[in-house]
């Protein structure tokens, strides 16, 4: 069995082929909220978005976010989401100061640092597979407002997003680049660069933030639609749009954290077959190196992302033992899905990011082999020590080759 949120992972660790899944949408309750510290108590199927819903007029905002609220608080801890202030924040596991969680065997326990301290740090970030949370707590932060006070700046080249990311760690909190996969020679890696931070009230217009009206896309695009020529002009434009090199504006939150949540339906634009996701972290030494060689494996297959997003992770460390983030550079990008053609570049640009002692992210990993896991994570054998024996996945039984690793209590995890 294995818990089931809004299934907003783009790969299968949130399947489980031929098994259960235990839909946490009904735990959707509130459960306390002190206004004066942040702390919420909230059952597991509670989102992101209902978090930020009940904060926001309050005054608080979380802590941490992904490129989507339509997250529950039980699968933001489940893969240890992070956001464009990992540099400053760190991971959402970090903020989670204790939860419930009911084990297959009936057993209910509350985990913290303190308390059930090993099976605290194994369901941070470990997929779902220790049991099933009941209600989580979280600190949330103290900010003045609903907007961002952002700037964007286009760079032209790798070395020039590497120069604006360094200067921009201390003086703001939220730090990402949009970059133009495509682009080759000397503008290889150009692209956007955003960084922001909350707005002071005294800056801020009288406007609430919050989402408007979404648009719609009502049918799937036909495949051809994407292809090189597309996606190169779609690139080109995104990064003309911008026709002076640094912009400055107050936008509300929602439009700056969460884009694609404006568009219903979005994936549609990748017609029937969809698209796969590849994100990597490489160390930060190896971060020009690395991205540069990953740009020029994509531009030699032919192939080409239509998003893809860059940006440096910090060094403050999260309690979860298959947490993803770790210092260095991550890009994250979306291929619309052709096949093999398309798995045979994913598994180039994992060799690339293998050589330089990266590692590839499980949420977003629909294919990656069972030795690019190893590599990626050398302690999950560890980390499967508190897998309940009756919690499995897809994603699970495919990295780990289907692998028995004895449990703390003696059994066998579930394969």
């Amino acid at each position: 069995m294995l818990p089931y949120g809004l299934g907003r992972s783009y790969g299968d660790s949130c399947l489980n082929d031929g098994g259960i899944l235990l839909d946490t949408s009904t735990l959707r309750r509130f459960i306390s909220f002190d206004e004066l510290t942040g702390t919420l108590r909230c059952e597991a199927g509670v989102t992101l978005g209902d978090v930020l819903e009940l904060g926001i007029p309050r005054g608080w905002f979380l802590p941490t976010s992904p490129g989507t609220k339509y997250v529950t608080v039980g699968g933001a801890i489940a893969n240890d989401v992070h956001g464009k202030n990992h540099h400053v924040s760190g991971t959402f596991g970090r903020h989670v100061t204790q939860f419930e969680l009911l084990r297959s065997n009936g057993e209910r326990l509350i985990c913290s640092s303190s308390q059930n301290g090993d099976l605290f740090r194994a369901t941070i970030g470990g997929l779902g597979l220790t049991g099933l949370i009941l209600w989580a707590e979280i600190r949330l932060r103290k900010v003045d407002g609903p907007f961002i006070d952002m700037e964007s700046i286009r760079f032209d080249n790798l070395a020039e997003f590497f120069e604006i990311s360094d200067d921009s760690d201390e003086q703001y909190e939220f730090t990402m680049a949009f970059v133009d996969s495509l682009a080759t020679g000397k503008s290889a890696g150009r692209g956007i660069f955003a960084r922001g931070n909350h707005a002071w009230q005294k800056h801020i217009p009288g406007k609430s933030g919050m989402p408007t009206q979404r648009l719609n896309i009502p049918f799937m695009a036909p495949g051809f639609l994407l292809n090189k020529t597309t996606l190169t002009a779609f690139n080109t434009a995104v990064y003309w749009k911008q026709p002076i090199k640094r912009t400055r504006s107050l936008v509300p939150f929602d439009p700056f954290f969460y884009p694609l949540d404006s568009i219903n339906n979005w994936n549609r634009m990748y017609g029937t077959r969809g698209f796969v996701q590849h994100q990597c972290v490489v160390p930060p030494e190896h971060g020009s190196e690395a991205m540069h060689e990953l740009f020029d494996v994509i531009a030699s297959s032919g192939e080409g992302a239509l998003l893809a997003v860059l940006k440096k992770f910090g060094d403050v460390e999260s309690p979860g033992m298959l947490t993803f983030p770790r210092p260095g550079v991550t890009l994250a990008l979306d291929f619309p899905m052709k096949g093999e053609r398309t798995l045979h570049l994913l598994a180039r640009m994992d060799e690339v990011v293998m050589k330089y002692g990266g590692a590839i992210y499980p949420a977003k990993d629909a294919r990656m082999s069972p030795a690019t896991f190893d590599a990626s994570f050398p302690n999950w054998r560890e980390f499967a020590k508190h897998v309940d024996p009756r919690f499995s996945s897809s994603f699970w039984r495919r990295v780990t080759g289907g692998e028995n690793v004895v449990v703390t209590s003696g059994e066998k995890a579930a394969t």
